[in-house]
């Protein structure tokens, strides 16, 4: 029986990517990664999905970079450092770059890519890059971001999509950008097909060639866990990022496969729609307060993210030195849900929960919908391609949107962009003037000890209001074969292809 079903599943995935996969080079060279949603943009000044960042990462150098620590490093950028006043960060840049249509990476490269960065009207970089007031190039090998403000989370910004950097020709035609990204990363780009597979190859001209040993690297979107992992099992695939909770001990157990798993920085929860002529009933913080109330993040724990899915309750992670202990997680309680809902003035309500397709987030959609309906809550369920649900969140055409966020290493990449009133991830549309001044002020000051009191405050501004309900934090489970040697999770969830290699 057991063979039957695999060939069942192993049928399934030739509609799901996995054809595809079959088709190409089997040459140790080639990496397969399985992804769990189709990839939305790959200009990092539109991107949106943790996906695109992870195809990114290895596509376009940013400015500087992380470790595994979590602290920044040389990347673009060799070094840097900040003026008295804290308004201007002066960069120097490594020399001799090229991108892959062999355009020379300099400063003036880098003033281009910011400042389009933060005007276009489609980016989604404009509210991380607000706080510059322009870029002035000073040589070939250094460049000056000057701010209108201080602002602590630049680094952080620099060192994932707003730091990457596209060849400055490419820049005028905005279709070739997204249809054929020129960047300088280790890898560059060959081929996209929709909900399919993206196709990068090495780039011999990268400055640390020798530290990448793969030659080719096929990212295939494949959103159903049990047909990506199928398919690592069968060798279609050399690895996987977010295995599905319910798998991680069939998977531990497997002497084929190595587990390999990482704590986050962000979240999943749920984003409510309290724009003017949204849900009216959503409008109400009561509303939102038993939705809260009607959740047993426990559960969700236990029953879908198999002990991995640790409970959450605000946007920043329990290991940083921002998290407030005061807030403290919600504990289901029906009666009080019920009793927020008639005070509101409602006995029922119905409303729609839009979601990206695939096994977790339907599974998380059905138990949401039992947990709520107990409440008085009915919750229609709106399964969509992910790419496609966060366009109507980006249009707010949704209700309730449940989605994740990899996570920033600075606060700010958690907050600001999500709840300030001019966000550009601020899909709900909410909007308050105490919770934007207290994360602008933020911003500028310098400490730990001088930004956390703000950010406590603004918090629980927060967990009152719930504009977004913060479910779990984000796991990063991966499933790798034995061939694959080398790789190394970060706490951001990318996947970096430094030093990895494949056994014949």
């Amino acid at each position: 029986m057991r063979n039957v079903l695999l060939d069942l599943v192993l049928a399934t995935a030739l509609t799901t990517g996995a054809a595809s996969v079959m088709a190409q080079s089997t040459a140790p060279s080639t990496l397969r990664i399985g992804l769990q949603e189709d990839i939305g943009s790959l200009d990092p000044a539109r991107s949106s999905q943790v996906v695109d960042r992870m195809v990114l990462r290895s596509l376009c150098s940013s400015l500087v970079d992380i470790s595994t620590d979590l602290k920044f490093v040389p990347m673009l950028a060799t070094a840097w450092n900040v003026s008295a006043d804290g308004k201007t960060w002066t960069f120097k840049l490594r020399k001799g770059v090229k991108f892959h249509d062999d355009e020379p990476f300099n400063a003036a490269a880098v003033k281009a890519n910011l400042d389009r960065a933060r005007t276009m009207s489609a980016s989604n970089r404009k509210s991380e890059l607000s706080s510059i007031d322009h870029v002035d190039v000073v040589d070939d090998s250094t460049v000056n971001i000057v701010l209108k403000t201080p602002d602590s989370a630049l680094l952080a910004t620099l060192s994932d999509r707003a730091g990457m950097m596209l060849a400055p020709n490419t820049l005028k035609d905005d279709a070739a950008v997204q249809s054929r990204p020129v960047c300088s990363g280790p890898y560059k780009f060959v081929q996209r097909v929709q909900n399919d597979r993206v196709v990068l190859e090495k780039f011999a001209g990268f400055w640390e060639a020798d530290k990448y040993p793969i030659q080719k690297v096929i990212y295939l979107p494949i959103p159903d866990t049990t047909v990506r992992l199928a398919n690592v099992r069968s060798g279609s695939l050399d690895m996987l990022e977010r295995l599905s909770p319910s798998d991680v001990k069939s998977v531990k157990r497997d002497a084929n496969l190595t587990f390999i798993s990482m704590d986050g920085l962000g979240y999943y929860g749920l984003t409510f729609n309290v724009a003017a002529n949204a849900n009216k009933a959503l409008r109400d913080k009561r509303v939102r307060q038993a939705f809260d109330l009607s959740i047993d993040r426990d559960a969700i724990n236990q029953v879908i993210g198999g002990g991995i899915f640790t409970p959450a309750n605000q946007a920043l992670p329990h290991s940083g030195q921002y998290y407030d202990t005061s807030i403290k997680t919600t504990k289901r309680d029906v009666a009080k849900a019920k009793a927020l809902l008639k005070s509101a003035g409602f006995e029922k309500v119905e409303v729609t929960l839009s979601f990206g397709n695939s096994t977790v987030s339907n599974q998380m959609a059905q138990m949401l919908q039992a947990m709520l309906a107990e409440s008085g809550i009915t919750l229609k369920l709106r399964p969509m391609d992910y790419a496609a649900a966060l366009d109507a969140a980006h249009r707010g055409d949704f209700d309730v949107l449940y989605n994740g966020w990899s996570g920033r290493v600075d606060p700010d990449g958690n907050l600001h962009q999500f709840v300030s009133c001019k966000g550009n991830l601020n899909y709900g549309q909410y909007c308050n003037a105490d919770v934007d001044k207290l994360l602008n002020d933020a911003r500028v000051k310098s400490t730990v000890a001088e930004r956390k009191p703000l950010y406590d405050a603004a918090n629980k501004i927060l967990s009152d209001e719930d504009p977004i309900l913060y479910l779990y934090v984000q796991p990063w489970p991966y499933v790798l074969t034995k061939k694959v040697q080398g790789f190394v999770a970060y706490p951001d969830g990318l996947i970096r292809l430094r030093g990895v290699s494949l056994k014949g």
